[in-house]
């Protein structure tokens, strides 16, 4: 399941939120963060985090093949602090190098919604997403699925509810 919770309707509002969440003001005082990491091949497992406020998105990773390809990662907290957002991408759309795993954490949060892509969008084009059965989706993570992941990997996005207590 690529999201788990809402309908259609409402994954595509979320999918539309965590594009645009980190270019949003943030909660809690803090703005959100863009910060670029080299995603590095090799086989050697690697992580890249952020933390903005009480929330922290860590990307952990092995690929093969080819050289260092930049790669960002922007995290935001929405003005009502009721979301965290977390998106890793490389912006030139698609990567050749070839993930043997991959694995996104949030802590703070629970998410609520999350996709990941073979390739981003650029140049007009559209982002494709990976197949259902490549990866999947808990509480906190988002990773690949051993024997049924195809190793291609351009894109992650989460979308994570804050614990906010109803008052």
């Amino acid at each position: 399941m690529a999201a788990p919770s809402g309908g259609s309707s409402g994954r595509l509002w979320l999918a539309l939120l965590a594009a645009v969440l980190p270019l949003a003001l943030g909660g809690a005082g803090e703005g959100p963060s863009t910060a670029e990491f080299d995603v590095r091949p090799g086989g050697m497992v690697h992580s890249f985090s952020r933390t903005l406020g009480d929330y922290t998105c860590t990307f952990t990773y092995a690929a093969q093949g080819g050289t260092n390809e930049q790669w960002q990662m922007s995290v935001g907290v929405s003005e009502d602090n009721l979301l965290f957002s977390c998106s890793v991408w490389r912006p030139q759309g698609k990567s050749y190098l070839f993930f043997t795993q991959f694995k996104a954490e949030v802590k703070g949060a629970k998410i609520e919604y999350a996709m990941a892509y073979s390739k981003a969008a650029v140049a007009g084009q559209s982002d494709i997403p990976l197949k259902e059965e490549e990866f999947e989706i808990a509480e906190t993570t988002v990773a690949h699925k051993d024997g049924k992941f195809h190793s291609e990997l351009s894109k992650l996005v989460i979308v994570a509810k804050t614990p906010r207590d109803e008052l």
